[in-house]
């Protein structure tokens, strides 16, 4: 461990935000395996390692479209009220366009009888994570996503999760999508909230 240095560590932390227009630019093959690899690296409860990747590319991307042009008539009304009017035509041109991510990754947890289920979701999102701040360090940009949660069932059958013998006995999960490319913007991060977030026990 004596080689990471930690001010780097804690910059690659920081550096971290949801990109969500990105450059018409492939990723490489070779980078899309170090961060998957990277993901599942995570800790995850009882080293199940349930994380289960669907990574959609090329033409099957671009017919997700239609889907996220869908998952967006659920949320719209909330994000209205949210946010600006700038910000919210922004976010409604990225479900109808993903911002030109040439990459979209499906994050699903495989549930079991051994394990509680937060312990294995949370197992995946660590995973999640993990994954996006190695697209910081490849010098991509990613946006996590629980839009697709709102049309969950579409979603499966789409990406023939449907048809595996896991998913038929109850097992396969959904849990978020990632979107992911070269960064063709440089959005500001919104600040963290930190005060009243720790309670400090002795």
């Amino acid at each position: 461990m004596g080689q990471i240095n930690r001010d780097d560590f804690y910059e690659l932390i920081k550096a971290r935000k949801s990109i969500r227009q990105f450059k018409k630019q492939e990723v490489p093959a070779e980078v899309l395996n170090r961060i998957l690899e990277a993901a599942m690296h995570a800790p995850s409860g009882k080293n199940r390692q349930n994380w289960r990747f669907f990574v959609v590319q090329g033409q099957k991307r671009d017919e997700y479209l239609k889907y996220s042009q869908k998952s967006w008539l659920n949320i719209k009304d909330i994000l209205h009220e949210r946010l600006k009017p700038s910000l919210y035509a922004f976010t409604e041109r990225f479900f109808f366009t993903l911002g030109d991510a040439p990459v979209l990754i499906f994050a699903y947890s495989q549930n079991s009888s051994e394990e509680k289920h937060y312990t294995s979701i949370g197992s995946v999102y660590m995973a999640v994570e993990n994954l996006n701040l190695a697209c910081v360090a490849e010098g991509l940009g990613s946006c996590t996503m629980g839009a697709p949660l709102e049309i969950k069932k579409e979603v499966d059958e789409f990406l023939g999760v449907t048809e595996l013998e896991d998913y038929k006995k109850g097992e396969l999960e959904l849990l978020c999508g990632i979107v992911l490319g070269y960064p063709d913007h440089n959005p500001p991060k919104a600040p963290r909230q930190i005060e009243g977030r720790v309670t400090w026990l002795k």
